[in-house]
């Protein structure tokens, strides 16, 4: 029998004790122990911050992303040993395939969101706020890593994925992080820990695992730490009033296992490929995992003309579904993660059993493939029929964490609406209509109460990742009883792991701290044009100031010409009677165009291609005669990854270069403003 260890202060130790049993699910049998007894937890969240805190932040955001591009590559290498071990907790292949390698992907989709921020520790967020008349003291929101820990106590239902969700946002925040896994499957945990830290990819401290119960563990935490759970909602209500975590306003996001609903629209009868669709997905959603999922549909709203149809089809799928060993062909659905997990299911079934009726599943007489099923944690798909779901209010109040789901009529969408929300608050539910008109209506009506809708219907179905799949940019969580709390949302994730700080100073004062030009900051001039300068001779704040045009009518003409533009207000002066126009106006396109024209360098040089136009506005209209001039500056810089291996750009060291252009006219007033990338070489070696 092996010895769970735990992974603390940069070295594996065991914890004292007998520690506690983790069980095979299929054989009932202890397949391992954890303890974390005798462990120091003030000194592990100690040495996150002194350790991994300061590493992490030194780096850009562009550096944590490329460590955990390089992480998911490597652990994707490792994956069919972490397949083997998760056959201990009872999931089939399918089932592993979410936790291992949509873990892993969340490491991969978190690395590429590292090119929505900057190449820098940190992140500006939004637009500057103007503080007085004259634009000489402005504000702006700067955003940094905290200097603390990240402590996540994750379930026991997936040991992987459960983890990485966590870690790939706090680490490409600048965060270390103590994981604190599910004492009843960390054996998987330990297994892909043990791979992270051999691959020495992550900074020393950046990760630390904790195996056991970690009772003790939020005693410690401070105010500069950050605290997620994922579990049961009860729990997390007790933790979250923990007294650490109130003395020190310590962010606490909780993601519990809520009554997701799947609701069928009443324009999706039988025969209907929303009809076909409905059970499909409920069906899928009932046995992955064997519903040991917190996004799992216990919930089934159907159109009470429907329901015998529902039941019957739903009833036919499930028996199609066989249980037992994964290994076995043919087997797909395994066992619950434990005998006492078992246990907790038939007790809430028991509960349930006084507000409805078991229309599908037989406790007692099932058959298990490849498996003795008085010793594994073995369990048939169950299904259940609350005749009376605004009355009968258990079925919105209980859940069974497990193949278990409770079929419910309802009179007209009204009622659907108010039964979903009796709930309390979901992580996630589906609408499955293709009536545009129902559709939007539940969602409006229903999205207070969910952390997500999925919407599903034959054109959705074809590339839908299904009701119970979060995904890393968008936000994981539900407010009630799912918890209240967000997890992942892409950029959203990160920013909840960094400190929102006001600073105020001068528009120079602003450039100087962020790194980046800021409308009224100093600008400084070179000899050398930008154009033929390398990405490292380029910095924030060098401007260009260049010649001027006077904008003519023949402009105008040859501008409309080439572009196919003749919008009145540019070729027809007899019609702006009643516009802001008092004349013919030149083309925005062509200001910008001209702007272009200026400011560029036509020799060859470092500069490579135009990458594109972040934003642009025209703020005063620009008419035959007057005279514009271009302030072309360095806005911010950003690095690029390449490899000489490849072909084309992606062979070339180089960087993308953001610049602000100010059109201005002869009084100096702004015409057109906008923000222009550029790909830029860097010198070789």
């Amino acid at each position: 029998m092996q010895q769970i260890k735990n992974y603390i202060l940069g070295q594996w130790m065991a914890g004292s004790g007998e520690g506690i049993p983790q069980y095979h699910a299929l054989t009932g049998a202890v397949y391992s122990t954890v303890s974390d007894e005798g462990l120091d937890f003030a000194e592990i969240l100690q040495y996150g911050r002194a350790k991994g805190s300061p590493a992490l932040r030194r780096m850009t955001f562009h550096e944590r992303g490329r460590m955990l591009k390089a992480l998911a590559l490597y652990l994707m290498e490792q994956k069919e040993r972490y397949y083997a071990i998760s056959h201990v907790t009872g999931a089939t292949r399918a089932d592993s395939w979410v936790d291992i390698e949509g873990g892993i992907g969340n490491l991969f989709a978190n690395a590429s969101l590292r090119r929505k921020f900057p190449d820098e520790p940190f992140y500006v967020e939004g637009e500057l706020a103007r503080l007085s008349k004259e634009g000489t003291f402005i504000g702006h929101h700067l955003l940094t890593p905290k200097p603390g820990v990240a402590v996540h106590i994750n379930a026991f239902n997936f040991p992987i994925w459960g983890m990485l969700e966590k870690i790939a946002v706090n680490l490409l925040a600048g965060m270390p992080a103590v994981v604190k896994a599910s004492e009843q499957t960390s054996f998987l945990t330990e297994a892909m820990v043990q791979d992270i830290v051999a691959s020495g990819i992550l900074p020393e401290g950046a990760l630390q695992f904790i195996g056991g119960a970690g009772r003790g563990i939020l005693d410690h935490v401070r105010t500069q730490d950050v605290v997620t759970f994922t579990g049961s909602s009860g729990t997390g209500k007790r933790l979250r009033a923990h007294e650490a975590i109130i003395r020190h306003s310590v962010p606490f996001t909780m993601e519990a296992d809520s009554l997701n609903a799947a609701v069928l629209g009443a324009d999706a009868q039988p025969g209907t490929p929303e009809f076909d669709l409905f059970i499909k997905e409920v069906r899928r959603e009932m046995v992955t995992k064997a519903g040991q999922k917190c996004t799992a549909v216990r919930r089934i709203l159907v159109p009470e003309n429907l329901l015998e149809a529902v039941q019957k089809a739903l009833s036919t799928e499930l028996a199609k579904t066989a249980v037992g060993d994964p290994s076995v062909e043919g087997v797909r659905m395994g066992a619950l993660i434990n005998r006492q997990q078992l246990g907790r299911v038939r007790e809430k079934l028991s509960e349930l059993s006084g507000v409805g009726s078991m229309v599908y599943g037989d406790l007692d007489n099932f058959e298990v493939r490849g498996a003795e099923r008085e010793k594994g944690a073995f369990i048939p798909p169950v299904l259940l029929l609350n005749e009376q779901p605004l009355t009968q209010t258990l079925s919105h109040e209980t859940e069974c964490f497990g193949p278990v789901s409770t079929l419910m009529p309802y009179k007209n969408l009204e009622e659907a609406l108010e039964i979903t929300a009796m709930g309390k608050g979901s992580l996630v539910s589906t609408i499955c209509t293709y009536d545009r008109d129902i559709q939007r209506q539940f969602v409006l009506e229903a999205a207070a109460w969910n952390g997500r809708i999925l919407m599903l219907n034959r054109h959705s179905a074809k590339e839908s990742t299904g009701h119970g799949s979060p995904m890393p940019m968008l936000v994981h969580g539900g407010p009630g009883h799912a918890g209240g709390g967000e997890e992942m949302g892409g950029m959203r994730g990160v920013l909840h792991y960094m400190q929102r700080t006001a600073i105020q100073g001068t528009p120079t004062d602003i450039m100087n701290v962020t790194r980046q030009y800021q409308p009224g900051a100093e600008q400084t001039e070179t000899p050398v044009h930008p154009f033929k300068k390398y990405f490292e001779d380029l910095f924030v704040g060098e401007t260009l100031v260049t010649a001027k045009h006077t904008v003519s009518e023949a402009d105008i003409h040859n501008f409309a010409n080439v572009s196919g533009d003749n919008f009145y207000a540019h070729m027809d002066a007899t019609a702006l009677e009643g516009t802001p126009f008092k004349g013919r106006v030149a083309h925005g396109y062509f200001i910008l165009s001209k702007a272009a024209g200026l400011f560029v360098d036509a020799k060859k040089g470092p500069v490579l291609l135009n990458y594109g136009l972040d934003e642009c506005r025209f703020v005063k209209p620009v008419y035959p005669g007057m005279t514009i001039g271009v302030k072309l500056t360095v806005r911010e810089k950003a690095e690029q990854e390449y490899d000489p291996a490849k072909e084309g750009v992606a062979a070339i060291p180089r960087g993308i270069v953001k610049w602000y252009v100010d059109v201005y006219d002869e009084s100096g007033e702004s015409v057109a403003i906008a923000t222009i990338l550029t790909m830029v070489r860097k010198r070789e070696g």
